[in-house]
């Protein structure tokens, strides 16, 4: 059963799946769609046109779907898209798309937001992806899936983060990183690859090892990076990760390769 508290204000059009819970103080917009067992626990504003997937909770002061905070936006009719299963909480900001950016910012599944986290306007984020607390995505973004964002981390706009990847508390990222890595720093850079969240789903020993032997190749002294990675490309065609990161590097992008402090791959 569908319940929605006296105090909350939802516009007539708004759509409203099975099972919904909206709590006190909620405002839920004319274009908005809650999907089945969605919960909206109290204080959240969400408008625009905005789908919210089954069964995912969004916490007090959250502010979903309003006018992305881009000075080109024209009053587009952009999109939000998030995902089932995912939780939005407290202070959260989440913007839609715009005309430059393929009018739609989409959120996967299973995804964690956790206090003051924000996701900026063209952002596309894949499933099961956390971002903690007053981690910050500018627009354009690509995070795929598996990735964690620590505390206070900021994403330079258009900068693309591959799967599995992990970054670290109060990093600034402003270059690409390739999937499994794992990076730091005020200007972020490459510190290895995310072996604890490699081992913590589950990937065999033989690939771990595979994909730090190619690690190092990639990020060696020697030769040119198209050099490398056309030796990597061979020498590992038959390691699904490996060559994953090789298609990452080589995918057309606006941003650089993110690589270890001084080139050092050690």
């Amino acid at each position: 059963m569908t319940t929605i508290h006296p105090n909350a204000i939802v516009a007539q059009t708004a759509t409203i799946g099975e099972n919904v819970t909206v709590g006190p103080f909620c405002s839920v917009g004319p274009e908005v769609h809650l999907g089945d067992g969605a919960t909206l626990v109290s204080h959240v504003a969400i408008d625009g046109r905005t789908t919210l997937g089954a069964n995912s909770k969004i916490y007090p002061f959250a502010s979903i779907g309003l006018q992305p905070q881009d000075l080109k936006y024209a009053g587009e009719p952009s999109r939000l898209e998030i995902g089932c299963n995912t939780v939005i909480r407290e202070h959260v900001t989440m913007n839609p798309g715009t005309q430059g950016g393929g009018m739609v910012t989409r959120v996967g599944n299973n995804c964690l937001f956790m206090v003051g986290a924000h996701v900026a306007h063209d952002c596309v984020i894949g499933d099961n992806v956390i971002l903690v607390n007053n981690a910050t995505l500018a627009g354009h973004v690509v995070v795929e899936d598996w990735v964690i964002l620590g505390g206070l981390c900021a994403v330079h706009q258009f900068v693309r983060i591959g799967r599995h990847a992990m970054i670290g508390g109060m990093s600034g990222v402003e270059h690409d990183i390739i999937p499994y890595g794992s990076v730091v720093g005020n200007r972020a850079h490459l510190s290895g690859l995310n072996l604890v969240g490699l081992k913590r789903r589950n990937f065999d020993r033989e690939t771990i090892h595979a994909m730090r032997n190619a690690y190092r190749v990639l990020f060696a002294q020697e030769g040119t990076m198209s050099e490398r990675i056309a030796d990597v490309a061979e020498m590992f065609k038959d390691v699904e990760p490996v060559m994953e990161i090789v298609d990452f590097i080589r995918a057309d992008s606006s941003r650089a390769i993110c690589r270890p402090k001084l080139d050092d791959a050690a």
